[in-house]
């Protein structure tokens, strides 16, 4: 016998957070969260909540977890769009159609109470954290804050009534594949067309002012994509802290004309590569294994590429691209994924393949009417 549990306490929630670690405990491409950031995000102390609320529901055969949603509703997108639409998100389920329709009608009778005409997701919470269910891809792990689930739940989903949003999609690089001489090349001529134009990498020790450059950046070259939400001053504080231990700091360049930030990359290693060893826990045993394995890493994520819309049409992509093929080549790395890219951004897609990379995944997001 299945029902719905609303969840109201600590103990509902720790059902909510340990159940993946239950449903992918024999798939070797899942990587296990830390459980700490999950606790942190979850019990909403992550500064997404500051505009945002949420009910978070559990399946139940037999008084067993079989699946988990949260219906969410952030005020900044509702704001921002000027539409009234919710997410569904953190959503996990046995191979069950039945688990999924009651996972999702309890999502949708949410928001439908709250006013909400359009449910749209997975948005865990948001398109500035993980978002999307895996379509292709399945023969390699995700990497960091990147998603990963069974191939059903897309089934799972047309079946409760879902159709497709738009399509995410991630690039596969390998550094010996890049025209390394002809972007050094053509960052010369572009450097010596602007005079006035400097880039450099992030500045640890500025990293407060590094990283309001990096917002400024951010938030004025994807306010036009779908579904963005400009990023709070909070959420970017948040995010400095979260990536200041991982940063490298030459995988993150910035151009600058006339000292204003112009385009930015951001990438990071692949630390889940390391999780993957940890089992969602950074206690003694587990600290000693990260710094083990974080010796390993060969791979990296592109997680941010951005030009300001008055600076596009200079060529400043490739300037980024090629600081950041170099500093990977520096530290050994093989390759690395650039994701995501909305599957109709023509120019950003055609400027990757120019560089070598390819699509290697595809990610999804859903919606329906409320």
């Amino acid at each position: 016998m299945l029902s719905l549990k609303k969840v109201e306490n600590k103990k509902d929630l720790n059902r909510f957070i340990k159940f993946p670690y239950q449903l992918y405990r024999s798939d070797p491409n899942w990587v296990p969260p830390l459980i700490s950031d999950q606790r942190e995000m979850l019990e909403r102390r992550h500064p997404f909540w500051r505009h945002a609320r949420a009910e978070f529901y559990l399946v139940e055969r037999d008084g067993e977890v079989v699946g988990r949603i949260a219906s969410i509703i952030d005020d900044n997108y509702i704001s921002f769009h000027n539409e009234k639409t919710g997410y569904f998100g953190f959503y996990e389920a046995v191979d069950d159609d039945e688990v999924a329709r009651i996972l999702i009608e309890a999502a949708v009778g949410y928001l439908k109470k709250e006013g909400m005409v359009e449910m749209i997701g997975p948005m865990n919470p948001s398109t500035n954290e993980e978002c999307g269910f895996l379509v292709e891809g399945y023969d390699s792990p995700p990497v960091i804050m990147m998603t990963y689930n069974p191939p059903y739940y897309h089934r799972q989903m047309e079946r409760s009534g879902l159709e497709k949003a738009s399509d995410l999609l991630a690039f596969l690089f390998r550094i010996e594949d890049a025209p390394v001489d002809r972007l050094r090349r053509f960052k010369e001529r572009i450097v010596e067309k602007y005079p006035d134009l400097t880039v450099r990498p992030v500045d640890l020790k500025h990293l407060d002012r590094d990283v309001m450059k990096i917002k400024e950046v951010y938030n004025d070259a994807w306010q036009r994509n779908w579904g963005f939400v400009p990023m709070t001053e909070l959420e970017f504080e948040h995010m400095k802290k979260k990536l200041k231990p991982l940063c490298v700091p030459e995988l993150v360049p910035i151009i600058e004309i006339g000292g204003e930030p112009a385009a930015v990359a951001l990438s990071l290693p692949d630390y889940n590569r390391v999780l993957k060893h940890l089992n969602g826990r950074l206690d003694l045993i587990g600290i000693i294994k990260f710094l083990w394995y974080r010796r390993k890493i060969n791979f990296g994520r592109m997680l941010i590429m951005g030009v300001k819309h008055k600076y596009r049409r200079m060529g400043l992509e490739a300037i980024l691209f090629y600081e950041s093929i170099m500093a990977g080549k520096k530290l050994g790395y093989w390759g690395g994924e650039l994701s995501w890219i909305l599957e109709d951004n023509l120019v950003t897609k055609n400027t990757i393949e120019k560089v070598g990379g390819r699509v290697y995944k595809r990610y999804r997001i859903y919606r329906c009417k409320v």
